[in-house]
């Protein structure tokens, strides 16, 4: 469900009103009920019905129906939405653990993550910099990645939630080309056959040949050649600068980023529209996929949305993009 105080409650219950969505999968939210039942009535969906369980086996899975795994953990009388608070950001993380062992146990296929927010968490006692570090700690898994996916461009990421200081100290070989490993078994899990895979480089021009920088001849051409030495369609370092617009034309399948806002930025570009002359987003598109996880998790591309909550105008879209992937997944794993 996300931070209870985000949008995250809102777009549930929008991207669930949709019959489609139920004939794709058996969704089942968790989080709690009277949060949710509050959205019901601020989205304009009270036609439907929030439906508490304690047991995934309880769940109907009927659509205007809203299986609820209900965790008990917020106060309504205490909850501000678009306020930063320890209750919101316990609740939220407490969601995460509760569908992670969901997942671990084979409950579920797949999970699907609304945003919360890192300093309520924070606040709460929880010390982690997002849902992918959540993830890998829980679930023991210590080689993963962050893939975002909009249309046909997907990007995965050597670095994500660190200094960009940090992050060039970052950019070694054997992690770039685990990096192009995972990228490739993730787009084989899509469906697609060869991948094609661009590495970006990680200096203007890809540091034209050692002269803005020595990391792409130390490090990324030797993790490319290894990588090409396993029958793996990579190319680069191919200039940042470019890379997106051959990807968004089809020359590649995926790219490989070397750090977080290489990657982030050019896909939010293209999945977030915002309509000048409505003041108002008229798209909030793309996921967020971990890669590497033994379980399936895929996310919303956007943060808590404060500045809207409760006002029942955030789009679902993100969201619904979100199922759509984690149902694609499932199938093609299983």
């Amino acid at each position: 469900m996300g931070d209870p105080a985000s949008i995250g409650p809102e777009i549930t219950v929008k991207a669930l009103a949709d019959q489609s969505i139920y004939e794709a999968c058996r969704p089942i939210v968790v989080g709690d009920a009277c949060v949710l039942e509050a959205a019901l009535k601020i989205v304009g969906h009270e036609e439907m019905t929030v439906r508490a369980v304690k047991d995934v086996r309880d769940a109907v899975f009927t659509h205007g129906t809203i299986d609820v795994l209900d965790m008990g953990l917020v106060s309504m009388d205490e909850l501000v939405r678009g306020q930063v608070s320890a209750m919101c950001g316990d609740a939220a993380f407490h969601y995460v653990k509760r569908v992670i062992e969901l997942a671990m146990d084979g409950q579920v296929d797949a999970t699907v993550t609304n945003a919360f927010n890192k300093e309520a968490v924070n606040l709460a006692g929880h010390h982690y910099s997002g849902h992918t570090e959540i993830y890998a700690d829980l679930t023991g898994t210590k080689n993963y990645t962050m893939m975002l996916a909009h249309e046909n461009v997907r990007v995965v990421h050597v670095s994500t939630h660190v200094s960009l200081r940090e992050a060039c100290d970052r950019v070694k070989k054997q992690r770039v080309l685990d990096v192009i490993r995972i990228g490739d078994r993730a787009c084989r899990e899509m469906g697609i056959e060869n991948p094609r895979i661009a590495v970006a480089g990680l200096n203007p021009h890809s540091g034209e040949h050692g002269l803005f920088g020595q990391e792409e001849i130390q490090e990324i051409i030797p993790a490319i050649e290894a990588a090409r030495a396993e029958g793996i369609q990579a190319e680069g370092p191919v200039p940042p600068d470019t890379v997106f617009s051959k990807a968004r034309g089809g020359w590649y399948d995926i790219v490989v980023a070397m750090y977080h806002d290489q990657g982030h930025i050019p896909l939010k570009v293209a999945g977030f529209v915002y309509n000048q002359e409505r003041q108002a987003w008229d798209a909030v598109a793309g996921v967020n996929i971990t890669l590497g996880l033994p379980v399936i998790r895929v996310s919303v591309d956007h943060g808590t949305a404060f500045d809207q909550a409760g006002t029942g105008t955030a789009s679902e879209l993100s969201l619904k993009n979100s199922l759509e992937y984690a149902v694609m997944f499932a199938r093609n794993r299983k």
